[in-house]
């Protein structure tokens, strides 16, 4: 299993980015996928996962109406858009993936349940 997250960068408060993470080895049909983040000084932390069916989703509250994640299981890609940014969101953000059943409702947000990791990209928002 190889996930290669990208998208990161640079961008003013208020404004808005997609990461995109690539996945290959698995089928996202059963897998479940999930967003990380950490930033300088800080432990990671989850941000959002969705099921291997992509209808359920769990955001952690400081992103909710502001972040979706989605997924195109025909691309194998799982998407975070991230809107109304603001610096607190400045990370390093990982995807991360684990076995969940073939299309389950099942979501996971803590990490040590994901044994499949992405490198990180940087996430930087100024104020």
């Amino acid at each position: 299993v190889q996930l290669q997250a990208s998208g990161g960068g640079l961008v003013q408060a208020g404004g808005l980015l997609t990461l995109s993470c690539a996945a290959s080895g698995l089928t996202l049909d059963y897998h479940a996928i999930a967003w990380f983040r950490q930033a300088p000084g800080k432990e990671r932390e989850d941000v959002a996962c969705t099921s291997s069916n992509g209808l359920s989703r769990y955001y952690r509250d400081s992103v909710k109406g502001r972040f979706t994640i989605s997924r195109d299981s025909v691309k194998k890609q799982v998407y975070l858009q991230m809107n109304s940014l603001r610096p607190e969101d400045t990370a390093v953000y990982f995807c991360a993936a684990r076995t969940s059943g073939f299309r389950t409702t099942h979501v996971f947000s803590s990490e040590g349940r994901y044994p499949y990791w992405g490198q990180g990209t940087q996430v930087t928002v100024s104020s």
